[in-house]
């Protein structure tokens, strides 16, 4: 008999509305997985057992039952919880209780989920990392921003958590963990009580064990369809391999994955065809750093005024510096990203998808550091929809992912395609 915590998405939520597994029952099974990795990995910014069983209660005795019934949810502690702390990985917040939940938060109460806890986050999802270790290895990072969300899926304490990404927080923690990691197109899930810090960037995207699972949460927190993703497509799809602006810095062991993927893909029938960036690309990820960081420093105003001691020095340089700046260069920025949205469904007319690296390599040895987001940043800007799934390990046994991305307002045929190459790789 499957163990409840190894139960999809979607065979859980059944259960529980079917009465034959209570959420008293998933949540004790999950909890005991938590309590048993977390002394090492170090996942929850929050965790209260008996919180989790007094609403797994609740969830049991409600004549209603929503899509995700019982299902434990993580929550990244940028994202505001009525009944638990949200301290933003800074000691600035620490203790802070905010009065209500963050609007993806309310939207996951109402489909039923069970908020487990807080998963660790980076300072303000930025910077300096939080004691989350990597499910795989621990003397290796779990990535960031949303590191604990990656770890906790990855270890499978958790079926399904919130990850914000600015950069690449949410893309490459999720491949760092070998868990999948689903960024949707901007402004899908509503950024009402998170604490953002780039508003041009900041976009709120979920983390599952596989791709199915992602399309029944994000159906579930969204109430529109993420299609049927086991449903085998008409055709095999056009895929549009681009190393992206820094290319240089995949290693080895990317290399040497990409080349697999794509002859796996071909043989399973997709064309596979490499397409170079158009000047807008590189265009606008060279502006990005100004954007966020600009953005990031007039989000964090108050904190840098009023209590700089407690902002970390690395951060602190970084918003001094973009508050030296020009503020065109903020406006350059944004009309540089203009254009390369713009430009974007012409540099891959006649493909399904884009192909790309979802980070550098295996995860960094050490935590001080959460890795280079370099192949991540042109995607997020872009506000088109990436999903990443594992794609085997590297020299050291760490997991490695690989990222497939779509257009804008087509996150659910880009989870389709998600799960096409997913196919393929097995």
């Amino acid at each position: 008999m499957t163990h409840p915590a190894d139960l999809s998405l979607s065979d859980a939520s059944q259960r529980v509305q079917a009465g034959t597994l209570s959420a008293a029952e998933l949540a004790e099974a999950y909890l005991e997985r938590i309590l048993a990795r977390e002394p090492v990995l170090r996942a929850f910014a929050w965790l209260d057992p008996a919180l989790v069983r007094q609403e797994a209660t609740t969830i049991d005795a409600r004549r209603v039952k929503g899509p995700l019934t019982g299902i434990p949810f993580g929550i990244k502690d940028v994202i505001d919880t009525a009944d638990q702390p949200s301290q933003y990985g800074s000691p600035i917040w620490s203790g802070w209780r905010p009065r209500s939940d963050a609007a993806c938060v309310a939207a996951a109460r109402l489909a039923g989920a069970n908020i487990i806890g807080k998963t660790v986050t980076t300072e303000f999802a930025t910077r300096t990392p939080g004691a989350t270790t990597n499910p795989a290895n621990p003397r290796h990072t779990p990535g960031g921003s949303s590191q604990g969300s990656a770890a906790a899926v990855g270890a499978g304490v958790v079926p399904i958590a919130f990850g914000t990404q600015t950069a690449g927080s949410i893309i490459r923690p999720a491949a760092f963990c070998g868990a999948v990691g689903f960024k949707p197109s901007y402004g899908t899930l509503h950024r009402a009580g998170m604490k953002v810090m780039s508003e041009s960037l900041d976009t709120i995207g979920i983390m599952t064990r596989n791709v199915a699972d992602v399309a029944f949460g994000m159906s579930a927190l969204t109430g529109r369809s993420h299609g049927n993703v086991g449903a085998k497509p008409v055709r095999a799809p056009r895929l549009a391999v681009v190393m992206g602006p820094q290319a240089d810095l995949a290693a080895p062991e990317t290399l040497a994955l990409f080349d697999g993927v794509a002859e796996a893909c071909r043989r399973a029938g997709a064309t596979v065809t490499p397409v170079t960036l158009t000047p807008p690309m590189g265009e606008a990820f060279e502006a990005h750093p100004f954007v966020m960081n600009m953005e990031s420093a007039a989000s964090i105003a108050w904190e840098m005024d009023q209590a700089r001691a407690l902002v970390s020095p690395v951060l602190a340089e970084r918003m001094e510096w973009a508050r030296a700046q020009d503020p065109a260069k903020l406006e350059a920025g944004r009309a540089a990203f203009a254009a390369a949205r713009a430009a974007f469904p012409a540099m891959i007319d006649g493909f399904d998808a884009v192909l790309t690296p979802a980070a550098p390599g295996e995860a960094p040895e050490g935590l001080g550091w959460t890795g280079d987001p370099g192949f991540n940043t042109l995607w997020t800007l872009l506000h088109v929809p990436c999903v990443t799934v594992p794609a085997g390990v590297g020299p050291r046994g760490l997991p490695l992912g690989v990222q497939v991305v779509g257009r804008i307002g087509q996150d659910a045929a880009t989870l389709a395609w998600g799960e096409w190459v997913a196919q393929a790789l097995r």
